[in-house]
């Protein structure tokens, strides 16, 4: 079973894996799309990538959720839903697992796929889409994954979008003397087995990807889209040191003292509206061959 998510966290990230994500790379995959098209959303958490993307293929398509967690995709529904209503769309209910938005250019027809994405793009309707998109996923899975996925998608010459991927370049400020200790920590945490049959790529997933869809016959593009987060926002950067913190002891039992320390300091330094942060993230979408 893959790793799940809370969430709160999902909705607090939103704001920032919105101005992240490159914009030239959605308006290209938009682009490529046929004119109603239908998109396939891996580990789709709230449905924040639906409500970024969307607007940008600004037509009538056709969204299928895939996730593990019921009571997430629940809660999607319901964000969407909200969120639609809140600038002034309809949302209406034809079914139990499908919602209708509509907006000016078409209705977005949003259905949800409880599926364990561990188990790689066999149990996907991959023969039904005309895409598939993920956000904040890719760094999560192992390289078998990838390149299952990509032979997958190349069989039936899908794009492939995958948004907000880790670089392992990581800044916060001010600086402190065990900086380099956490990043350390929190680095050997992210390529641990998080439940996609083998070691996750963490930050060596951009060039996986791209090396796995290029050896398709795929055009790849990749575009950085870094969190950077200021000072002003107390909760969230309170809430990635804490992560951090929590990843690196579980990795660096010897430097636990200066690990607590580090996270004691930046829990201040949050809260006084003294620390800000930026994460390296990458951006990819392949093409397949015309």
């Amino acid at each position: 079973m893959a790793e799940d998510f809370d969430g709160d966290w999902l909705d607090l990230r939103e704001p920032y894996d919105a101005a992240a994500r490159d914009l030239d790379l959605g308006v290209a995959l938009a682009m490529w799309l046929p004119a109603r098209p239908r998109i396939l959303d891996l580990g789709s958490g709230t449905g924040s990538l639906i409500r970024w993307l969307g607007p940008i293929i600004d037509r009538a398509q056709a969204w299928t959720m895939v996730d593990a967690d019921p009571e997430l995709m629940a809660r999607a529904f319901d964000t969407m839903a909200e969120r639609a209503e809140a600038i002034g769309l309809s949302a209406t209910f034809p079914g139990k697992k499908t919602l209708l938005v509509h907006t000016p250019g078409g209705a977005w027809r949003i259905e949800g796929l409880l599926a364990d994405l561990s188990e790689g793009p066999d149990m996907l309707p991959l023969d039904r889409v005309d895409a598939v998109v993920s956000t904040a996923l890719c760094d999560l899975v192992s390289q078998d994954w990838v390149d299952r996925m990509a032979a997958a998608c190349a069989a039936h010459r899908l794009p492939f979008y995958a948004a907000l991927n880790v670089t392992g370049r990581e800044r916060f400020s001010p600086p402190h003397r065990a900086d380099a200790l956490v990043m350390r920590g929190f680095r050997r945490d992210q390529r641990r087995d998080k439940g996609f049959g083998g070691v996750a790529l963490g930050a060596a997933a951009p060039a996986a990807m791209a090396a796995a869809f290029a050896a398709q016959g795929y055009a790849v593009h990749r575009a950085p889209s870094d969190w950077i987060i200021d000072r002003r926002a107390r909760h969230f950067t309170q809430e990635i040191a804490a992560g951090h913190a929590a990843a690196a002891l579980a990795w660096e039992r010897r430097g636990s003292a200066a690990i607590t320390d580090w996270a004691g300091t930046r829990h201040a330094q949050a809260m006084d509206g003294l620390l800000s942060v930026r994460i390296g993230h990458q951006d990819l979408l392949a093409l397949p061959p015309d």
